[in-house]
């Protein structure tokens, strides 16, 4: 009985130091949340695409649907991705899964980022090969609510830009 007692103390303030250990909110996620136009040049093409940032699992993570505006000759759109953002509750590390309608996998290591915040920009890195990687950065404006979106293939260390666009609230 005497161990029931001292289990059923100690298990009466063990949510406490859970949460007192627990890591501060993220404060870019909330940020993404919402709708969004983006304007720029992927692979040296101007475009315009809908994304819609929302909440899933109890704000466990960020899913992003990506639409471009362009269509394919068939009539669906050129390009279409959904993309699962999420954060370690212990570490802080950030991981997405990007999948998207050029190269239909089940679920490759290499469409799986690890991610990092410094400051207002969320960096991504997701490994192809052991030589060549893609960079994607979220990079957050306070002043604008905007933000800018930079995509580099990386060969050798040698990065170059893919992308650069800005996600604009609609």
């Amino acid at each position: 009985m005497r161990r029931v007692l001292i289990f059923a103390f100690a298990a009466g303030f063990f949510p406490v130091t859970l949460c007192s250990q627990t890591l501060r909110p993220d404060s870019l996620f909330p940020r993404l949340v919402g709708r969004w136009v983006l304007r720029g040049t992927i692979a040296r093409q101007p475009t315009v695409h809908d994304v819609t940032f929302e909440w899933l699992l109890g704000r466990e993570y960020v899913q992003m649907h990506e639409v471009s505006r362009e269509r394919s000759p068939k009539g669906a759109p050129a390009y279409e991705a959904v993309v699962l953002f999420g954060r370690d509750p212990k570490t802080g590390a950030y991981a997405c899964v990007w999948m998207d309608n050029t190269a239909a996998a089940a679920f490759p290591p290499a469409g799986t980022g690890r991610g990092s915040v410094v400051g207002d920009s969320i960096s991504f890195l997701f490994q192809y090969t052991a030589n060549t990687r893609f960079h994607t950065t979220f990079l957050y404006d306070r002043a604008k609510d905007t933000w800018q979106w930079h995509m580099d293939n990386d060969s050798a260390g040698t990065r170059k830009p893919f992308a650069r666009v800005t996600l604009t609230r609609q």
